[in-house]
């Protein structure tokens, strides 16, 4: 790891998290899950160009289960894009609601309704803003081919 800010240990358990939050989609039953991803996250690379089309292909791959939705906010949407760190809105067996968002530093879970719901508000909105996903796995594609 170059100039990073966290030890190898660190991201070998930063790795882990993931790895074990990628599990769940494959439990009985499958959660739903919606993700609405900021364009940089498809652009910027990271890694190898290997690395870069394998990490691509896993966000086909995600967008063709039946238990998934995969958008892709463009970068003119500018200003109108509601998050500038993750943000995580669940809904749990009971129907109860929870937020969770993330900087650098520090997450916050939210279980108090009159935060939750504004949260939630705000996601529906960059949903409804963000590409369909047809046109966001198209986006990704082109991205795997090396066109604009």
């Amino acid at each position: 790891m170059k100039r990073g800010a966290i030890t190898s240990d660190q991201a070998d358990e930063r790795v882990a998290l993931v790895a074990e939050r990628q599990a769940t989609l494959a439990r009985t039953p499958p959660p739903m899950v919606f993700v609405v991803l900021d364009e940089g996250c498809i652009r910027r690379p990271m890694g190898e160009p290997a690395v870069m089309d394998a990490q691509l292909a896993r966000l086909v791959r995600f967008a063709e289960l039946p238990n998934t939705v995969l958008q892709v906010t463009p970068f003119d949407m500018g200003e109108r894009r509601p998050f500038n760190l993750p943000v995580y809105n669940l809904t749990l067996p009971d129907r109860s609601l929870m937020s969770y968002a993330e900087s650098a530093q520090r997450g916050h879970l939210e279980r108090e309704s009159m935060f939750v719901l504004p949260m939630l508000t705000a996601y529906h909105q960059l949903q409804a803003e963000a590409l369909s996903q047809a046109a966001s796995v198209a986006m990704i594609e082109q991205l795997r081919k090396g066109t604009p």
